[in-house]
């Protein structure tokens, strides 16, 4: 299994451009309140760079299952979503990040895609890309 890459983002902050864009699963982990707004902006910005598979944790997760699903609508002006463009989302508000993990594994699957990439985006107050991933590889083993 190849490790996921990690992208810490601030509230407010610019999404960076990705290094291998989609089709990709992204776990997003908000430990930061966030804006409407700003969570429009970084939903938009993972339909477009390819995240075909989004699983939300944290801090009004559900939220950004919704706010996912309602970016891709918009890229394709609310019309038909081609079956390889779809984007699945999933939330789990109930779920801890280990088993969020271990389900982006072993459980997240689109119906006509391969994934190579998985992403974990991080939207907290300061970056721990160690700490995530080790907590990413433990969570393999459950």
């Amino acid at each position: 299994m190849e490790a996921p890459t990690y992208v810490h983002l601030l509230p407010g902050e610019v999404p960076p451009r990705l290094e291998r864009p989609g089709p990709f699963k992204a776990i997003v982990v908000v430990e930061d309140a966030v804006t409407p707004e700003w969570q429009a902006t970084v939903s938009d910005w993972l339909v477009r760079s390819g995240c075909r598979y989004m699983m939300a944790w944290g801090r009004r997760c559900c939220e950004w299952d919704d706010s996912v699903d309602y970016a891709s609508l918009r890229c394709f002006g609310c019309g038909e979503i081609p079956d390889d463009e779809f984007v699945m989302t999933t939330w789990h508000e109930q779920d801890s990040l280990e088993d969020t993990f271990w389900f982006a594994t072993h459980a997240a699957m689109h119906p006509s895609l391969e994934f190579d990439e998985t992403y974990i985006l991080h939207i907290a107050p300061s970056a721990q890309p160690q700490k995530m991933l080790q907590r990413f590889h433990e969570a393999q083993d459950k």
